[in-house]
């Protein structure tokens, strides 16, 4: 069974995760922002022994402290999509035009894309490839927990921003419409900012992509 423990972190509150094993506490860093010390007191008080960090994209809020972390801890960093390379390379100035620390560039040890999988512990975790935010962005779904990871994609009542560089928000709905959605009404989904929801309540719901948007 996977466990899980949302660290919201940098002054834009993205939700890190810290994920592991019940049984076996091994486990992985999602989309560590910046705040590293708060992430790090989560792993010692849980006893996760960390063994990656997965990133969903890589803007600053979510992957502003990956470079550190992974020096830190002597993980390997697996995702984004390499559709988010350019993003990466940017970090630095991401960093200075919002006013974030950041713990410098990196190159993922494993780039991700739709229909990989990535291992945490005893746990699968499924990659799916959801463009439109960012055009690297990548969920991470767990079948047997019915729990998906996905950062900036869609929120509660909401979806992600696509005036970015790379965005586009028809390429952002057919995401969530043709690949999240069909993983199950059941499914529930931590997003990069704000509560929980699934996917269930935002068909039924969300002013986006709800069931009842044309």
């Amino acid at each position: 069974m996977l466990r899980a423990a949302i660290v919201p972190v940098t002054p834009f509150a993205q939700n890190c995760s810290v994920v592991w094993h019940a049984e076996s506490g091994r486990g992985a860093v999602i989309d560590p922002g910046g705040d590293l010390e708060k992430i790090l007191a989560v792993v010692r008080d849980e006893k996760v022994t960390v063994e990656k960090i997965l990133l969903t994209h890589a803007h600053i809020d979510h992957a502003g402290g990956t470079a550190e972390l992974a020096r830190t801890l002597g993980v390997p960093i697996e995702g984004p999509h390499p559709g988010d390379q350019f993003w990466i390379d940017g970090l630095p100035q991401q960093s200075r035009m919002f006013g974030l620390p950041s713990g410098g560039t990196f190159v993922p040890d494993r780039w991700l894309d739709d229909g990989d999988c990535v291992h945490v512990g005893e746990i699968e975790l499924e990659v799916l490839h959801c463009p439109g935010h960012t055009p690297g962005h990548v969920v991470f779904y767990s079948r047997a927990d019915r729990l998906a990871f996905v950062g900036d994609v869609l929120f509660a009542g909401s979806i992600g921003r696509t005036d970015f560089p790379g965005g586009d928000y028809d390429t952002l709905i057919r995401a969530i419409r043709g690949k999240l959605f069909p993983l199950g009404d059941d499914v529930r989904f931590v997003p990069g900012h704000g509560p929980t929801s699934t996917f269930g309540e935002e068909r039924r719901s969300n002013p986006f992509v709800g069931d009842g948007c044309a």
